[in-house]
């Protein structure tokens, strides 16, 4: 099933269609939307977020249709997800439903009680957020996390990992900003030394919100957008559901809600159905969430190679071709980023590190 839907999301990308009879690959689910931090780059603090938890009855449902053809579900919002107090109850009803989980954690509340319950679950991605390499960089973008307990929760994390042999893929990610761009080095050579982890990153802010003017300029919808044929969609914890995770952060609308309607007819409703169009015809700029986007677009050829393989393939190879790409390994039109901003072009990297056992 997961074969064949795979199989008609590229026949419906390589021919533009704007309906396409299937449904998306992945997905990023809000079971929260409560946090214990404040982040001036996150856009709950532009967006307020009620304290509530996403219903059984909703994430049951979005499962339930979604669970013949997803491969990937990311437990993340704008919420932590470890303030869910039903987050692993999610992460296994969604591995009986043969869908691999995906989470990221600010880390606050990785004590050693909740890494072993990690460990123990089926969770297969984990990524450990941590802006900066210093004490005043990580708690100015982490307002209420002590920069010495929350590297100390990742390192114990790690380590267990390492030592049960086993356990989900870990990355240690860092959002490069203003004031952690100079600590790369040293975050790199840090995170890369402990056992247990397995990947090390650099990304790009992606929010608009530390770069309002960001986006992208005419010239890039050469290609359409992946998000509108691939996913993910975004799942608001209402059942609110959005073409991607960026149109949320930007004003977008839903296109639809889980607990109304069915999944299916939100995925080619009239309003995805339009969105394809524009873009198939290269038009994507026309729409003003587009438009603001910070996202990178990748080439038809990396969308089609992400749809010929199994989500979970995907996620293994997608850190080293961005690598290759990014240090002109491939040819760089490969990836399309936004051009508005001034930003160094090595800004946006992905660095991956072989685990260290």
């Amino acid at each position: 099933m997961r074969a064949w839907n795979r199989a008609k999301l590229l026949w419906g990308y390589l021919r533009r269609r704007e309906q396409l009879g299937a449904l998306p690959v992945e997905y990023i689910v809000e079971t929260t939307a409560k946090c214990n931090l404040y982040c001036p780059m996150c856009p709950r603090e532009t967006f307020k977020q009620p304290k509530e938890d996403m219903t059984d009855a909703i994430f049951d449902r979005l499962v339930t249709e979604a669970g013949q053809s997803a491969e990937h579900m990311m437990l993340i919002g704008l919420g932590e997800p470890f303030l869910d107090p039903k987050i692993f109850d999610r992460i296994e009803y969604c591995e009986r439903h043969q869908v691999h989980t995906l989470l990221s954690t600010n880390g606050t509340l990785l004590d050693e009680e909740s890494a072993k319950r990690i460990l123990e679950s089926p969770l297969a991605h984990i990524t450990l957020s941590f802006d900066g390499s210093t004490k005043e960089s990580f708690e100015y973008y982490r307002k209420g996390a002590r920069f010495e307990r929350v590297r100390d929760n990742f390192v114990r994390f790690a380590k267990m990992k390492a030592e049960r042999g086993s356990g989900p893929q870990v990355v240690v990610q860092m959002v490069r900003m203003e004031r952690n761009a100079g600590e790369v080095d040293e975050f790199m050579k840090f995170w890369a030394a402990v056992p247990g982890v397995d990947e090390v990153r650099i990304k790009e802010d992606e929010t608009n919100l530390m770069r309002p003017d960001a986006g992208h300029a005419a010239g890039d919808w050469k290609h359409p957008c992946h998000y509108l044929w691939r996913g993910p969609m975004y799942v608001k914890w209402n059942g609110d559901i959005y073409p991607c995770c960026q149109s949320y952060m930007v004003e977008g609308k839903p296109v639809g809600n889980i607990g109304e309607q069915p999944l299916a007819a939100i995925f080619d409703s009239a309003e995805m159905r339009r969105m394809r169009k524009l873009h198939a015809e290269g038009r994507g700029g026309e729409i003003e969430i587009c438009s603001r986007c910070c996202t990178t677009i990748p080439h038809p050829v990396l969308v089609a190679g992400s749809l010929l393989l199994h989500g979970a393939t995907v996620r293994r190879l997608l850190p080293w071709v961005e690598r290759l790409t990014y240090f002109a390994k491939l040819p760089k039109r490969l990836l399309t980023p936004p051009k508005r901003q001034a930003v160094p072009e090595d800004l946006v990297q992905i660095d991956t590190r072989p685990p260290v056992r």
